[in-house]
């Protein structure tokens, strides 16, 4: 009995996306050769099924260090090298688990602050460069932090100056950690107006969930939150290869 084909239609329902989507994948590399009918239909197999919905679940971001690991693995699924495409797998999997790794190392250190920590104590009051300096800043981004309302610095009233102190700085440096492990400015400073309102608040949850009238704009916006889900979208992937891999190997290697 001849093996049974599937069409383009079929593969797109069976996917829940547009036929145009399976026929993107394919132009990508992302499906492996797809053979055709004499009249020209495609004509699918169960492996392109496997296959694309591999694609389909692996390409949707946002991606976590960027989206070249994810499309490579997808990659060489499709060129039949569905071990190299799980090694790729697991190293993205371990990639999303080092950014959530920061990401909680950078709440951590924002709570320790938030409970009355101090990371400075020098009486001294820095200027604008010397800040920078220290925090290995540019005086531009430190102004745009308080521009953008994160922190209100004091100015010396005889010439006007921005005077950093201890308080000041300590705030930086938590403003600094938490955008170096990816958290929004958006998150950030909806995270600080609530501190600074009830200083017995819970940051972490203020740090990933937008008020009602927030424009999500960002995945820094839910930074914890879509490192979670991709966390176990990786997961997800690794669990459809090693599908593949076991309709491959056939029953002789159970």
């Amino acid at each position: 009995m001849p093996p049974k084909f599937l069409t383009t239609s079929k593969i797109a329902q069976a996917v829940n996306v547009h036929p145009n989507t399976v026929r993107y994948y394919e132009q990508c590399g992302y499906l492996p050769q797809i053979p055709r009918t004499p009249s020209g239909y495609r004509r699918f197999s169960e492996t392109h099924l496997d296959q694309m919905r591999l694609a389909h679940l692996a390409l949707q971001g946002p991606f976590p260090g960027g989206r070249s690991l994810v499309e490579s693995l997808v990659k060489k699924s499709a060129a039949n090298d569905l071990g190299g495409a799980l090694e790729l797998a697991f190293a993205y999997l371990a990639r999303v688990r080092g950014e959530l790794i920061q990401a909680d190392a950078a709440i951590e250190f924002l709570e320790r602050w938030a409970q009355g920590s101090m990371f400075d104590f020098s009486d001294a009051q820095l200027r604008i460069k010397d800040t920078a300096r220290l925090l290995d800043l540019t005086p531009d981004m430190l102004r745009n932090w308080e521009r953008n309302g994160l922190l209100s610095v004091p100015r010396d009233p005889s010439n006007g100056y921005r005077q950093y102190g201890a308080d000041e700085i300590g705030r930086l440096r938590v403003i600094r950690m938490l955008r170096l492990a990816g958290y929004s400015m958006m998150a950030v400073l909806r995270m600080l107006r609530l501190f600074d309102q009830d200083r017995q608040a819970d940051l972490r949850q203020a740090l990933n969930t937008p008020l009602s009238d927030d424009d999500i704009l960002s995945a820094g916006d839910t930074w914890h939150s879509t490192l979670k889900a991709q966390e176990r979208r990786a997961l997800n992937i690794i669990a459809q290869l090693e599908t593949m891999i076991d309709k491959r190997r056939g029953p002789k290697y159970a």
